[in-house]
């Protein structure tokens, strides 16, 4: 009687694949590291030298903040298009450090797969490398996992770990919001991570489209529309904080729409009323409310409507922040303040 020799590999867990993925990836991610990154690819544990940055500040905090792509990867799976979501990913965990007022500092990212495929973690990783680039922020580790049977063949997941740092005493915390304060929003560039279990009944289930066909509303295919990379709004939301102009309380616009999100900031005792009709929707927000006959309420507790940051200031602060993001983005005054019991009402 003769046996198959069995070993990892033939378990389903390639070995020699993950030592491939990090040939691929490791120069691309040393281009990130700042001199404060102390390891390198491959180490336990990554090492950060915080002292030098620490000495500029009198009562330092660290934030932290974990998030994942989520079903965003099927799309890419179906474009056989990977380059993008690694750079939502940097942008979503960003965006929920930046809306307390800290700056980025380090990134961890985790990869799983049921078959790890060098080429596809190597593009997701280099989409993801750009964007820590242009942030500032240095990808000091990461983790790829092989997991057949766990995940349905050609499955993603993806999920980061960002850390940054603040002054205490400039904590962004919402406490001071009072009603006759304003709402601002910034715009989106379409669904950025949310909604997409929802954006894909409609448009694959429902409407019947393939990812690379095109509806005349949109000016790409169903798929590079779904793939529009999350906008990473570091620049926006400093370009406002370095000119120490009072900032009350920023939301990052996620899952839960406007709706959701603004509560969070709100003290118990304030509400908030949005005009609808303040900003331009997006034409793939008007394409699925159409798909599904969808009720408005609830397009707007499950997409960002065209909106991805919010700050709430004062009044008198208006035309010092429009000032400020002149050359980086409109800003749309969409609400204000109101007595509530941390509702958003749509009007």
């Amino acid at each position: 009687m003769s046996y198959e020799k069995i070993n990892y590999k033939s378990a389903g867990v390639d070995i020699d694949a993950g030592n491939e993925a990090v040939a691929r990836i490791k120069d691309g991610v040393k281009s990130t590291f700042t001199p404060n990154v102390l390891t390198g690819l491959g180490s336990f544990g990554s090492l950060y030298d915080l002292k030098p940055i620490l000495e500029s500040y009198n009562n330092p905090v660290m934030v932290q903040s974990i998030d994942g792509v989520g079903t965003k990867t099927i799309i890419a799976r179906k474009l056989k298009k990977f380059d993008t979501i690694g750079m939502d990913l940097l942008s979503a965990c960003v965006n929920d450090i930046l809306v307390m007022g800290a700056r980025p500092l380090t990134f961890l990212d985790y990869i799983a797969n049921d078959k790890l495929k060098p080429d596809i973690i190597e593009e997701i990783v280099s989409g993801m490398i750009k964007a820590c680039k242009k942030t500032g922020v240095s990808l000091v580790g990461g983790e790829t996992a092989e997991m057949p049977d766990t995940y349905l063949p050609g499955e993603h997941d993806l999920v980061g770990i960002i850390t940054g740092v603040m002054e205490k005493d400039k904590i962004i915390t919402g406490e001071s919001i009072k009603p006759g304060d304003v709402v601002l929003g910034l715009p989106s560039n379409g669904l950025h991570t949310n909604g997409y279990s929802l954006a894909r009944k409609l448009f694959f289930e429902i409407g019947g489209y393939g990812v690379n066909d095109t509806i005349p509303e949109l000016k790409k295919s169903v798929g590079l529309t779904l793939l529009e990379p999350h906008i990473n709004y570091t620049n926006h939301v400093f370009a406002v904080l370095d000119k120490n102009i009072n900032v009350k309380g920023v939301a990052h616009i996620t899952g839960g729409g406007l709706v959701e999100n603004i509560p969070r900031i709100l003290p118990d005792d304030c509400g908030v009323e949005i005009q609808k009709g303040s900003w331009p929707i997006l034409p793939v927000f008007d394409v699925i409310q159409s798909l599904g006959d969808i009720d408005q309420d609830e397009m707007f507790r499950s997409f960002n409507m065209g909106i991805g940051l919010v700050f709430i200031v004062e009044p008198s602060n208006m035309n010092k922040i429009n000032k400020a993001l002149r050359a980086l983005t409109p800003i749309y005054e969409i609400g204000s303040v109101i007595c509530g019991n941390k509702k958003v009402m749509l009007k």
